[in-house]
């Protein structure tokens, strides 16, 4: 995993695998190749804020070198919001000028709650509120990201029972009008029992260490390359 977006893999990547993309932040190029990743076969959106897909360009590599466009899922609005914002991307009639490239993507809506196959896993939408607007957060088998909720409702909640790993976004110490705050996020961590909780969407003025000492067992503050192991029963 690496943040603020995050790679899934399973079977190996290899035939019958694949890789998912949660959001396309800036720097996205940067954090791919830190990674070492150099394929991605399907890209999954949250939302259309900036800091979750102003990195969007950077997939041109991707379906360049896939000679394909890469498939794109989200919430309606955002889907809607990024085909406006980026029609050079999803319109597959603006055409690169001659001895130039661009990337290629093809926007798919999810509903809330809807559960499908994408490039080979089941990927669940889970809608959660975020100000004026909802989210979506991702289930695909035992892990689920959620970020940029100010809450997890009930029904979510019931819908991620059983994981082994939950990323959730924690953003300050203190109340925040969009976000969970780390307090608030360690309880619906709590709530909802996963093995291993890592918090995501954290800032600068909660040092690392400094939180990880204050967390309860099975929750950490979550880091720049951290990659995490899951099972795929």
């Amino acid at each position: 995993m690496f943040l603020p977006h995050l790679r899934l893999s399973h079977g190996g990547g290899g035939p019958g695998g694949g890789r998912l993309l949660i959001d396309t932040p800036p720097e996205l190029r940067l954090q791919l190749v830190a990674a070492g990743v150099s394929r991605v076969d399907a890209v999954l959106f949250t939302h259309a804020h900036a800091d979750h897909v102003h990195g969007i360009d950077d997939l041109r590599a991707m379906s360049v070198k896939q000679h394909a466009a890469l498939p794109a899922y989200g919430p309606a609005s955002a889907m809607r919001e990024l085909v406006a914002r980026f029609a050079y991307i999803f319109d597959s009639a603006v055409m690169a000028q001659p001895g130039t490239s661009k990337p290629e993507l093809v926007a798919h809506v999810l509903q809330p709650d809807e559960e499908r196959e994408i490039a080979g896993a089941r990927v669940l939408a889970l809608p959660l509120p975020h100000g004026d607007r909802a989210v979506f957060g991702y289930r695909v088998g035992p892990l689920a990201y959620l970020t940029d909720a100010k809450e997890v409702p009930a029904a979510v909640r019931e819908r991620l029972r059983g994981l082994q790993v939950l990323v959730l976004n924690a953003l300050l110490r203190g109340p925040h009008p969009l976000h969970l705050s780390i307090p608030e996020a360690v309880a619906v961590a709590q709530q909802i029992g996963a093995r291993r909780t890592f918090l995501t969407h954290l800032t600068h003025e909660t040092p690392h260490a400094e939180l990880a000492a204050t967390l309860p067992h099975g929750i950490a503050p979550a880091h720049d390359g951290l990659v995490i192991e899951v099972d795929e029963a």
